[in-house]
């Protein structure tokens, strides 16, 4: 990854860590008004969220993943934290806590009997080699320290204050909706993680290692639920 300063806008620079993720935001927020069909709004999808990250990121992408073994540990635990308050308390995701006005109601963008194999298919890839890019670039790589310095570039990555740290997990519990309360430990993991590693491409493989193995979960079990 090129760790060198940019000497850019603030904005311009920013747009490398959250161009993506911004694209992807936008799509989530018009998906149900694209008059494609499926699987091709999951291939247009997916082809419009790569094109994002090479118009964008390349120069900031990672190469290198130092910790990689015990990455993949902490997103098979991280998987793990996920799935247990369901299968350990039945019914803990129906309670108002989790599904109401606020926080949102537990629905999937496609119908079960839609999920054809294609579907899983384009839906696991994604889940596993797009979006830990785009999220990570953001969640780990970008906000932390822009609310630290508007030149954030600047500072270190794995740089946390105490108000970068839990306000970046505070919000990534709010991206989760009736899952705030895994998200936020989640945030929480990824972000000691993000400080113990400084490595951006270590984040991704435990994103990546905890997405693979929640699809698998997803499809094995028919929980649809976590693929909101």
């Amino acid at each position: 990854m090129n760790d060198s300063v940019d000497t850019s806008s603030p904005f311009r620079s920013s747009l490398a860590w959250t161009g993506p993720f911004a694209v992807f935001m936008v799509w989530l927020g018009v998906d149900s008004a694209i008059p494609l069909a499926q699987p091709t709004k999951e291939i247009v999808r997916d082809l419009v969220l790569l094109g994002s990250i090479g118009l964008f990121s390349r120069r900031v992408l990672p190469t290198r993943a130092p910790r990689m073994v015990f990455s993949v540990a902490v997103g098979l635990g991280v998987c793990a934290l996920w799935i247990a308050p369901d299968i350990l308390i039945p019914g803990w995701r129906a309670s108002p806590l989790f599904q109401n006005a606020v926080t949102g109601r537990l629905k999937t963008s496609i119908a079960p009997t839609d999920l054809t194999v294609p579907l899983l298919m384009l839906r696991t890839l994604r889940a596993v080699l797009i979006v830990p890019v785009i999220e990570e670039l953001f969640w780990r790589g970008w906000l932390p320290r822009w609310l630290q310095r508007s030149r954030f570039e600047s500072v270190p990555l794995g740089q946390y204050t105490t108000f970068a740290f839990w306000a970046t997990a505070l919000l990534f519990a709010a991206e989760h909706g009736p899952y705030w309360e895994v998200g936020l430990l989640t945030g929480i993991i990824y972000n000691l993680w993000m400080r113990r590693t400084r490595s951006l491409g270590d984040l991704i493989i435990a994103h990546a290692t905890t997405n693979a193995a929640l699809s698998v979960y997803v499809v094995a079990t028919h929980s649809w639920g976590y693929w909101m």
